[in-house]
């Protein structure tokens, strides 16, 4: 037990005082956030551009749509006609907008065009075809007679109260919020898995190639060896993400309280035609939905979901990692390890993938069946829990993720022992299947 704390604290220690270790802890932070941040200032700055629409309306009963807002300015050019409007739109504006003569209303849509040197923005076209359906559909119905006035008290919204049987009421917000809480949740533990197991490989690899593991392997036995990485890089990891959450979770932080009226300012959806009308509907709605997910946040299993993160953090971690530090012991440089990586790495992008139908069916046989296989277990399960998981399906997953983890870590320690010290022959399945026997 002495020596396997040796082990641990060595390459714990090794870990942390590598040098592109600590240059990634310390940049880490701030390239996230500096991203956050140049994403906010191209946002504001496309939204600042004011774009000058033409519009030709040879129909004559569509001009009104085309209402000016902060950020869009409409011309009509109608008087010039289509092919000089095009020679001067090419030249001056963001675009025309072409309405052709119509005999009726119901041709009246047919034929609308949208002409622009360059890709136009889809979300100003969506603005301005729904105000021209909009407008049409209000021609026709003033046509037959319709009262428009009236009509409006005939609009009916329905949104469902969901509850369960118990009488906990949930909502669509709850719903996108449980989705993100076991997503990211999920994507934490793929993302640690992939970047601190193939850690582990590295170092063995490493090792072996520089001969000093023949020394080392004298004194210790090498399934110490191999446990001693895996909790010695584990326990590096889960340093460096502390690390990047409070130090990414302190600039945003600052961020916000510098640039927050800017970060959040609606002006962007005036630039696709909004009113200042519109836009002060959206920011109370936002303001709504932000009270919304708060309370949603106290539905959430939290305990269990935090408790779950822990457990499947480190069966995952320790499934793979104990495969990764086998295939490190059975090869003599890192190109050799192409051949293994796609049978390691397919059960986690199958979780992935499975991921996106718990959102639309958490309850259902698949996604039932893939979070208790030990291999996706640790991220669809997490996935799940925020739906809400019945206690026996969590406790068969977790036994599973512990005897599998034993399994595995017992076949790693075979392939390790015998592999440790193999050179110069990149081994087959079979010769694999045979070190399992020795």
């Amino acid at each position: 037990m002495n020596k396997l704390k040796l082990i641990i604290k060595r390459e714990f220690l090794a870990k942390v005082k590598n040098k592109s270790f600590i240059i990634m802890t310390i940049l880490s932070p701030l390239l996230m956030v500096g991203l956050i941040m140049l994403i906010v200032f191209l946002n504001q700055k496309n939204s600042e551009e004011i774009r000058t629409v033409a519009y030709v309306d040879e129909s004559g009963m569509l001009a009104s749509v085309f209402e000016n807002s902060e950020h869009t300015k409409y011309l009509n050019i109608t008087e010039l006609g289509l092919e000089e409007a095009k020679n001067k739109t090419n030249e001056f504006y963001y675009g025309l907008i072409y309405i052709p003569k119509a005999e009726n209303l119901n041709n009246l849509s047919e034929g609308i065009s949208f002409y622009s040197a360059d890709s136009p923005s889809l979300g100003l076209l969506s603005s301005i075809e729904g105000r021209l359906e909009k407008k049409i559909q209000n021609l026709k119905l003033e046509e037959l007679n319709f009262d428009l006035e009236k009509l409006k008290t005939t609009e009916t919204r329905v949104d469902f109260n969901t509850e369960n049987f118990t009488g906990e009421k949930s909502s669509k917000i709850g719903s996108v919020l449980k989705m993100a809480a076991g997503g990211g949740f999920g994507y934490l533990i793929f993302m640690f898995i992939i970047i601190y197991g193939t850690s582990v490989m590295r170092s063995v690899i490493e090792e072996k190639t520089s001969r000093i593991i023949e020394v080392i392997i004298s004194s210790v036995k090498p399934f110490q060896l191999m446990l001693g990485k895996i909790f010695g890089n584990a326990l590096a990891g889960v340093l460096q993400f502390i690390i990047w959450m409070i130090s990414a979770g302190a600039l945003l932080t600052v961020v916000t309280l510098i640039f927050g009226p800017e970060a959040t300012d609606m002006s962007g959806a005036q630039g696709v035609g909004m009113t200042s009308e519109m836009v002060g509907q959206v920011q109370q709605t936002a303001s709504n939905d932000l009270q919304l997910v708060l309370l949603e946040m106290k539905n959430l299993p939290i305990m269990t979901m935090f408790f779950s993160f822990i457990i499947y953090f480190i069966g995952g971690y320790l499934i793979y990692s104990s495969i990764y530090a086998a295939i490190g012991a059975a090869v003599d440089s890192e190109t050799d390890t192409q051949q293994f990586m796609m049978p390691v790495l397919m059960p986690l992008m199958i979780a992935i993938y499975v991921g996106f139908s718990v959102i639309e069916n958490p309850h259902g046989p698949i996604a039932v069946g893939f979070s208790i296989f030990p291999l996706t277990s640790p991220i669809v399960m997490l996935m799940r829990i925020p739906f809400g998981v019945p206690w026996w399906q969590l406790l068969i997953s977790i036994v599973l993720l512990v005897v599998t983890f034993i399994g595995i870590v017992w076949f790693a320690a075979k392939i390790y022992r015998v592999g440790i010290l193999m050179y110069g022959k990149k081994p087959t399945y079979k010769e694999l299947y045979k070190w399992l026997k020795y």
